[in-house]
């Protein structure tokens, strides 16, 4: 029973002191005028952030059953700049208003009868900055209003402030700078401010909307008056969002110039969609997908050097410096050097081929992309592979300026050999503009032609060298209107699908056979020269000779490269070997002609008719009058039907040849 009395007593003493503390607060609520109250409570804002409230709403005070004042359509700042928020709307735009501010007062000194402010929040806040064109701000005033608070003469140091944090709900941030032309807005405002009343630090945390995209965002100053008297100070920045993650713990200050050093992170998981997300235009080509940054930063006005940068874009890693200027023109400069890079992801949007791998693209090649940014680069890599083509030590320039994108190549160790030369592409007035000027020395033939343009019938080492340019709305248009030069030598080396001096030791012998030879076998070769000019897409093969121990042919025509076919003319001939009749060498002339990829070898017949004894005289007899007529009147007798008398029969064949011993 006594352990029960013991309870009664207890909840008996606990009501008492309720009643009392509500019977206290009733009284205080009696006793405190409200007008009192409110001004106790904009002293106290105004002695906690520096800022004078500017009440032009209705303001409700409750001190029961917990203390509570509410200020309706509220700004901070000056009297004087809130005032002319109806005139100059560039210099009179307040800084900081709300709709509706919230303190919160102290339970324990009310009831003593002190006005203290818990907390404070601000619902719908709009914070706007503008930066008129002669640089100034309409935070000028309100800073100024700051570093009074918070400047080492100020008077509010030397007291405990009652409250440290104000909480932000709804409302936007705008930012507008004239000068650059520069209009932003964040909005669905989050936040939490961790004003510097127990400590010097300032930081802001929460949730915010930037371009219909939520971000969480942490921003702090290690001292805010330094921050605000433009002192160095240490600076973290925390963004974290779905299009990319941020972060920088460093320190910054203000006088002379904005100055920021410290560590500096990034990554998303598609860069691509950064630019797009942050306004800029779309990347040309592909790949620009998975991307981290860590590096030293160090930023100087309107210029952010990156020292001991690691870089990773696509799966490939590379380290350098990297400065990116903002002032007037946008440039990045930089030098990346790395172990292995796949350009692949880059290039998989190019399609020189259609689907059906037998014509050029017909797509539209599109570089919007390129304008707007002026780029600098240089990059050096042990390996790079481009789609099944590898390379091995390269060092390549990459410079972009007014829309025009030029790579050059300062070496690269590729198929055997050495390349140099340049590449490159720029907006025209008939789509897009290529030029090319290329050197391949010493390198491996057959894996060279085979990678880079799809032919598979050479073999040995040799160099190339072309200098191109053409221009058009897609790949076919560009290959109409290709313009420039190229030649090809090849050293101690063979063409494949094709046995020339088999094929010849057999015509010799029997003119009229060997017809299955022709796509079978290799010709050795111990030098290879090939000059073209190409003029409107036109290659006009100026010579092609090629050498070997049994064997010479030379070659000449043209080859259509929008349409991808061969018309070439040449002769072929054995070489120090005697005919078998003690004649000359036997030569044959021949035709090429059909796709490049698989064109046909056509011998020249007469040739073959006249050197076969069996069908030299039927030749000869179907040159003289009579002696075609008298053929024509005994085919006639044995199909009984009338044969066409065409003049063109005659015309079709040339003059009488000077007599000839028959090979068989």
């Amino acid at each position: 029973m006594s352990a029960v009395t013991g309870f009664k007593r207890l909840g008996l003493a606990v009501a008492a002191l309720l009643l009392a503390i509500f019977g206290v607060l009733g009284v205080v609520s009696v006793l405190i005028p409200a007008d009192q109250v409110r001004e106790a409570v904009k002293a106290e804002i105004r002695a906690v952030t520096g800022l004078d409230p500017v009440l032009r709403g209705d303001i409700s005070v409750s001190l029961f059953p917990y203390g509570k004042v509410s200020f309706a359509d509220v700004t901070l700042g000056d009297q004087a700049q809130s005032d002319q928020k109806q005139g100059d709307q560039k210099q009179g735009a307040p800084p900081l208003a709300a709709d509706r501010l919230t303190a919160k007062l102290r339970f324990f000194p009310l009831l003593t009868g002190r006005i203290e402010v818990a907390d404070v929040a601000l619902e719908n806040p709009r914070i706007s900055l503008v930066i008129t064109e002669d640089g100034r701000s309409n935070w000028l005033p309100l800073v100024a209003s700051l570093n009074r608070a918070f400047g080492p003469d100020s008077k509010a140091r030397d007291r405990v402030m009652s409250f440290s944090e104000i909480r932000m709900t709804g409302g936007a941030v705008t930012i507008r700078d004239d000068a650059r032309n520069i209009s932003e807005r964040v909005s669905d405002i989050d936040l939490s401010l961790a004003w510097p009343a127990i400590s010097k630090s300032f930081a802001a945390t929460g949730r915010v909307n930037w371009r219909d995209e939520p971000v969480d965002i942490g921003i702090t100053f290690s001292d805010f008056a330094a921050t605000l008297r433009g002192e160095r100070t240490g600076l973290k920045v925390r963004l974290a969002g779905a299009p990319m993650k941020f972060g920088f713990d460093g320190t910054m200050s203000m006088r002379p110039t904005l100055k920021v050093e410290g560590a500096l992170s990034a990554d998303a998981a598609s860069l691509r969609r950064v630019f797009a997300w942050a306004g800029q235009k779309t990347l040309p080509l592909g790949g620009f997908e998975r991307f981290s940054l860590k590096a030293q930063t160090n930023i100087v006005g309107g210029t952010i050097a990156l020292t001991g940068a690691n870089l990773e874009l696509d799966g490939n890693p590379a380290e350098g410096v990297l400065t990116f200027a903002t002032d007037g023109r946008q440039t990045l400069q930089g030098t990346l050097a790395a172990d292995s890079i796949d350009l692949s992801p880059y290039l998989s949007t190019i399609r020189l081929l259609a689907h059906n791998e037998r014509e050029w693209n017909r797509m539209p090649i599109s570089l919007d992309g390129l304008s707007g940014l002026e780029l600098d680069l240089r990059l050096s890599a042990a390996k790079i592979a481009i789609g099944p083509a590898k390379l091995g030590r390269t060092a390549i320039a990459a410079n972009l300026r007014g829309g025009k994108l030029t790579l050059t190549i300062g070496e690269s160790r590729a198929f055997g050999g050495i390349i140099k030369g340049s590449l490159g592409l720029a907006t025209a007035e008939q789509g897009v503009e290529f030029k090319s000027q290329l050197h391949f020395t010493d390198i491996d033939l057959e894996t060279a032609m085979s990678e880079l343009f799809g032919l598979k019938r050479l073999e040995g080492k040799g160099d190339l060298s072309f200098a191109i340019e053409g221009a058009g709305r897609n790949v076919l248009a560009l290959t109409r209107t290709l313009n420039g030069n190229a030649t090809l030598t090849g050293r101690q080396g063979a063409l494949t699908g094709l046995n020339v001096e088999q094929l010849l030791r057999r015509l010799e012998r029997r003119p009229l056979s060997g017809g299955s030879e022709f796509r079978s076998g290799r010709t050795p070769f111990e030098l290879l020269s090939v000059s073209l000019r190409i003029v409107n897409g036109n290659a006009v093969v100026e010579s092609t000779t090629l050498e070997g121990a049994a064997v010479k042919v030379a070659l000449a025509g043209s080859a259509s490269i929008p349409a991808r076919d061969l018309d070439l003319k040449g002769i072929a001939s054995l070489v120090g070997v005697p005919s078998t009749d003690g004649r000359a060498p036997f030569e044959l002339p021949f035709v090429v002609q059909g796709p490049w990829d698989d064109p046909l070898m056509l011998p020249d017949p007469e040739i073959l008719i006249r050197r076969s004894g069996a069908a030299a005289p039927l030749l000869d007899a179907v040159r003289d009058r009579r002696a075609r007529e008298a053929v024509r009147a005994a085919i006639e007798r044995l199909t009984g039907g009338k044969l066409s008398t065409a003049p063109a029969a005659e015309a079709s064949f040339p003059a009488d040849p000077a007599p000839e011993k028959s090979a068989e």
